[in-house]
């Protein structure tokens, strides 16, 4: 069996019994920590293990993204000046209709490798542009490929209806495509990639089809998850009935949630509710102020998520440092207005913001005794820091460092099951000038297209 053995690193293990080790060593054999301890005495077992020096380095849980439309990939940047509701117009009721399903197959593989070279190990990608099997196929295979651990959150295109077609709101999530993946490529529930639903929620949907999408995630035992905010519901309402029909409660994920008013908000954590903020793109595009701190105060965190490449960098370590920014700023802001005077300490300490990116993306995704901290037993998805780096050196505090200073500059190494995906700084992977040829080329005939369309218009 394959085994390899990081020594004397700074380890942030995110386990509480474990702690942090100022000079520890993590043993991987296979897909596995078996072992996570100031000092690993491998004895006649050195001559078959892989020897890795962590000297200088801090090593860390694999970052969960808890949100991404991934299939924008080849579009990033070109959203960046647009509102919320430039972006309903222009991405899903525009660009969005006219990708091809080799179009979400090379924006998945080329998004989802970008999120290993950024430390990312974990990556819900919420599929939204899958009009039919054939791009569903696609995003599923691009992240098969890349050798991401994902959940694909099969989610439905929302074009504007042509003359007789229902609105998407009133459609609901297709059982047969979802019967289909389970019987097919993401029949293992504890695999590399997994299923979960990508809903339109009572925000965006009819009651009757929010009804339905609920019960059929129940049903399935399949994670919910659906936006909420960005204009008026489409159901008034809708939230009390489906609670009142006991379809909410652990399983059901909400992203954003800005607009979501306290006595709901209560509810919905007291029923074992999910939450997954992308800080971020809610400031750029007009959500509302990310609710993590209304979160904090009812003794629950948020998952964190990047949201769009087609507005904002992929970079899960700045998102999560806007995150607590911003957490940060309205606490001193708030304190101000009631005391006279800033907080005599901080409202959020770092190590809050690693854990929104880590423990609490596992526990999101129901995988807490799988991944989300080094933890013996636990897959080997983990993520190596090279803390020698000048904008790092010296480090006075391990949790700060990677929180407040770490970039994708510093990611020297991702582990991905034990498997080693990046070394040295380098992506693990064959043909990426081609790659990322396809997306560039797949990027540019996506934008012509649809200013073609504009102007046959």
């Amino acid at each position: 069996m394959r085994r390899t053995l990081i020594k004397s690193a700074v380890i942030i293990s995110m386990d509480e019994a474990i702690g942090d080790l100022n000079a520890g060593d993590v043993l991987v054999e296979g897909s596995r920590i078996v072992d996570v301890r100031p000092s690993i005495d491998l004895g006649s077992g050195a001559s078959e293990t892989e020897i890795v020096d962590g000297t200088g380095r801090i090593v860390i849980p694999g970052l969960i993204n808890a949100h991404m439309h991934t299939w924008q990939t080849a579009l990033r940047g070109y959203a960046a000046n647009w509102t919320l509701l430039e972006y309903f117009r222009r991405m899903h009721a525009g660009l969005a209709t006219v990708f091809r399903p080799d179009d979400i197959y090379i924006a998945t593989l080329a998004g989802a490798l970008n999120q290993i070279n950024c430390g990312t190990t974990t990556l819900v990608d919420w599929c939204h542009n899958n009009p039919t099997p054939d791009h569903t196929d696609a995003a599923v295979r691009g992240l098969i490929e890349s050798g991401i651990r994902a959940a694909f959150f099969h989610g439905s295109p929302k074009p504007e209806p042509k003359p007789g077609e229902p609105h998407f709101s009133e459609i609901p999530h297709p059982r047969r495509e979802v019967e289909r993946l389970l019987a097919g490529p993401l029949a293992d529930r504890d695999g590399l990639v997994t299923l979960g639903l990508a809903i339109l929620g009572p925000h965006y949907s009819t009651l009757d089809v929010a009804m339905h999408d609920f019960r059929l995630a129940r049903e399935l035992k399949l994670i919910a998850s659906m936006h909420q905010g960005g204009g008026p519901a489409k159901t008034p309402g809708g939230w009390e009935k489906l609670i009142e029909a006991g379809l909410v409660g652990a399983g059901i994920n909400i992203v954003h949630g800005n607009d979501l008013p306290d006595d709901l908000l209560d509810t919905m954590v007291g029923l074992g509710v999910s939450f997954s903020v992308t800080p971020e793109n809610e400031m750029i595009q007009g959500h509302g102020f990310p609710i993590t701190g209304r979160l904090l105060k009812r003794g629950v965190r948020p998952t964190i998520g990047i949201d769009l490449e087609s507005v904002l960098a992929g970079d899960l370590f700045s998102v999560a440092r806007v995150a607590l920014s911003m957490q940060r700023a309205l606490d001193n802001a708030e304190s101000r207005t009631v005391n006279g005077t800033i907080p005599a300490t901080t409202t959020v300490p770092v190590r809050e913001a690693l854990r929104w990116i880590t423990t609490e993306g596992a526990r999101m995704l129901g995988r807490e005794g799988q991944i989300g901290s080094l933890t013996p037993g636990k897959l080997a998805d983990l993520v190596v820091i090279d803390a020698s780096d000048l904008n790092l050196f010296p480090v006075h505090d391990p949790v700060a460092t990677v929180v407040m200073q770490t970039s994708l500059a510093n990611v020297e190494a991702v582990m991905i099951g034990g498997t080693w995906k990046k070394r040295d700084g380098r992506l693990l992977v064959e043909g990426l000038e081609t790659k990322k040829d396809l997306l560039a080329q797949s990027g540019r005939r996506l934008v012509q297209d649809i200013e073609r369309q504009g102007r046959a218009a």
